[in-house]
């Protein structure tokens, strides 16, 4: 049976806390777990970061007070050089690389690279310039929400529409950028809002709660894009750590949505094939609740209703009763017409 397949990213990120080598250990991870794509960030520090903009909560706790968000954000970099070898990595690996750029020159930096898909991440929906250079390359994109309201989003995608991208080439992400996310601040039913409230859109769910069960519900409410953190270990330092799965976790998840996804099948309600051998065993027929002589008549005495389902139908029962026998029957035999 032929099912719907959910985009599934394993979200690296700056996971690979500037090593090239654990970057190509975190891909090897993803193709392991059943990713379809790996996913990276791509970013000049100093473009994207003033000098004194302040650290999230959630990075001061993972990484202290110590340093700036710059200079935390400086030692994540990867270069071109390292997004050709990485790239190249994925292709030999089989899985899809992608990357988000977080300023315009990334963006360049992954056109050249050859990527067909662009993810715009939920801090640059209001970013112009940014939108305006994305939406002229009539790529596929797709879009995290997390922060914005629906107002937000359509602007966003009228941007993008406007200078070229065709709506039907854009997955809107609903996302919670807090990490992690508390459950009762997920509002997973903005997903199917978001979807009513632009129609030719498809949608999807970036999810930063601990473990796997909301982006396995996401999928069962219809997302056909998942994306997730995962590290190789939630104890390394990093600010992003402690808010991703580890490989097993990865793995456990992409086998259950993939299980999510055959399940939830066609919506035609109809025996399935493998319940089919279950119809006579499990349903009833009518027969004969005692010693029954020819030309008798079937009343509610001397017939029931008992398993095996391989006779007259019990939904016909008054049409049975007041009909005289055609022959004799003994105790549980099956009535014939």
């Amino acid at each position: 049976m032929s099912y719907n397949k959910t985009l599934i990213i394993a979200e690296a990120g700056v996971n690979h806390n500037g090593s090239l080598e654990m970057a190509f250990q975190l891909i090897d991870a993803a193709v392991a777990a059943g990713a379809d794509a790996v996913k990276f960030q791509t970013f000049k520090a100093d473009k994207v970061i003033a000098v004194h903009a302040p650290k999230a909560c959630y990075q001061k706790v993972a990484t202290g007070s110590a340093e700036s968000q710059l200079e935390m954000v400086k030692k994540l970099e990867l270069d071109e050089k390292a997004h050709t070898r990485l790239y190249q990595y994925c292709q030999d690996k089989g899985i899809q690389f992608l990357s988000t750029p977080f300023d315009l020159e990334s963006i360049d930096l992954l056109y050249r690279l050859g990527l067909e898909i662009f993810k715009i991440p939920s801090g640059e929906i209001t970013n112009l310039p940014y939108l305006r250079k994305l939406g002229a390359l009539k790529k596929k994109l797709i879009l995290s929400t997390g922060m914005a309201d629906l107002g937000e989003i359509k602007d966003a995608l009228d941007v993008l529409t406007e200078f070229g991208t065709p709506l039907g080439n854009i997955t809107v992400l609903h996302c919670n950028t807090e990490y992690p996310t508390p459950f009762e601040d997920v509002n997973l039913r903005a997903m199917l809002t978001i979807r009513n409230a632009f129609p030719g859109i498809s949608v999807g769910y970036s999810d930063h709660t601990p473990g796997i069960e909301v982006p396995i519900a996401a999928v069962a409410m219809g997302a056909t894009v998942i994306e997730k953190h995962f590290t190789l270990d939630r104890n390394l330092p990093g600010p992003d750590h402690k808010a991703s799965l580890e490989p097993d976790e990865l793995k456990a998840m992409v086998q259950a949505i993939r299980n999510i996804e055959k399940a939830l099948g066609t919506g035609i309600k109809k025996p399935s094939p493998s319940e089919l051998k279950n119809k006579p065993i499990a349903r009833k027929s009518i027969v004969a609740s005692t010693t029954i002589e020819k030309g008798e008549t079937f009343t509610e005495k001397n017939i029931t209703v008992k398993r095996p389902g391989i006779g007259i139908i019990p939904m016909r029962w008054d049409e049975i009763i007041g009909h005289k026998a055609t022959k004799s029957y003994q105790r549980d035999e099956l009535i014939e017409t």
